[in-house]
């Protein structure tokens, strides 16, 4: 499980903007604070599902709404700070952070914390911090499942099995800074990851996560037509 919040380069974020941390979306949604980073970059998850019920929630609108209004209030929202967004992608920004490339991104918190730890190696005086925004964010969850036609089910099991044996799911969480469901692999966690709360929300954080629901085929189709005007700014 991670969250979608905010990546940024610490340096160039307080350049910029005068802050030395960022607890706001208001740093992205209002344009002229965005219009300040879009010299020094910023990317945003290609992403419909993730971006528009963020959009409604930081409106104080129900992320999961269905609404044409509200929709409309996302979209000009949206629109208003498309001209300072450089790119639209959902795995570019792991490196534009790492390597100081863009100075913000829209991103899974996995991904960015990535970002910060590449960025530590190459020790090239890039510091990239995450925040959970305090008006709120998404959280959301990683399956595994079996198709309904797999040719090797009882592989399949096994595979599923080894995931969770608590030795191997502790790898995978302290390989990709993903929280993960299974409480006995948490003795095998890294303590800075199983104490970080963007990792392993605590009380505070969890109390402003919000979950979205899938859409139905015509929510879906008018989603995707206001993220194409979004993307292509038009």
């Amino acid at each position: 499980m991670g969250t979608t919040g905010i990546g940024y380069n610490e340096k160039k974020v307080k350049d910029a903007l005068g802050l030395d941390t960022i607890d706001s979306w208001d740093v992205f949604f209002k344009p002229e604070n965005l219009a300040k980073l879009a010299d020094c970059g910023v990317y945003v998850l290609d992403s419909p599902t993730d971006i528009i019920p963020t959009a409604l929630a930081y409106l104080g609108l129900d992320p999961n709404s269905k609404s044409a209004d509200d929709f409309a209030k996302a979209e000009a929202l949206l629109m208003s700070i498309r001209p300072s967004i450089r790119k639209f992608h959902s795995s570019e920004y792991i490196n534009a952070l790492a390597n100081g490339d863009i100075c913000l991104a829209v991103g899974y918190s996995g991904d960015i914390f990535q970002a910060r730890d590449r960025a530590a190696q190459a020790d090239q005086g890039v510091v990239v911090g995450y925040a959970v925004p305090k008006e709120g964010a998404q959280m959301w969850f990683d399956q595994m499942a079996i198709p309904a036609d797999a040719p090797h089910v009882a592989e399949a099991h096994e595979f599923i099995n080894f995931m969770l044996r608590p030795e191997i799911a502790a790898k995978a969480s302290n390989f990709v800074f993903y929280a993960n469901g299974n409480k006995a692999s948490q003795e095998f966690i890294d303590k800075e990851i199983l104490d970080d709360p963007a990792i392993y929300p605590n009380e505070a954080t969890l109390a402003k996560l919000f979950t979205v629901v899938p859409y139905d085929p015509r929510t879906q189709r008018t989603v995707t037509r206001i993220w194409t005007k979004i993307v292509t700014g038009q």
